[in-house]
């Protein structure tokens, strides 16, 4: 698989989802294969370095390439080969959808997302 979209739809503002889901301390709350992330700077704009590591002392490193406040944010890793793009939609004024999408350039995707990661957002936001 090169590719991998995937949505969901959280009965949160818009600006609640997207402050919740780029925050990188929140990350490990709806990821389970993350423990830790940091980024060297919030709020992140182009260029923003984000670093994750799940439960080995491996750190992966990716940079902001696209950031448009409650609208998208893109993520690429450093070699620019593998991307992730959220994009978040208002559907009215307390719910939004969150589409997904994760790519390679070249090869395929080692652990792409399922859909319970982001139930697991969706359940972590809501309760």
């Amino acid at each position: 698989m090169i590719e991998n979209k995937i949505s969901v739809i959280i009965d949160k503002t818009i600006y609640e989802v997207f402050e919740f889901s780029t925050n990188p301390h929140n990350t490990l709350l709806w990821v389970s294969s993350i423990s830790e992330e940091v980024a060297d700077e919030y709020p992140p704009k182009i260029d923003t370095k984000y670093r994750n590591r799940g439960g080995n002392d491996n750190w992966n490193e990716y940079k902001v390439v696209d950031f448009q406040k409650d609208k998208v944010f893109i993520l690429s890793d450093l070699e620019e080969n593998y991307f992730v793009k959220y994009t978040y939609s208002k559907l009215n004024n307390y719910k939004t959808e969150m589409e997904y999408f994760e790519w390679m350039t070249d090869g395929e995707l080692s652990n792409p997302f399922t859909k319970d990661v982001l139930k697991n957002l969706k359940k972590v936001m809501e309760g």
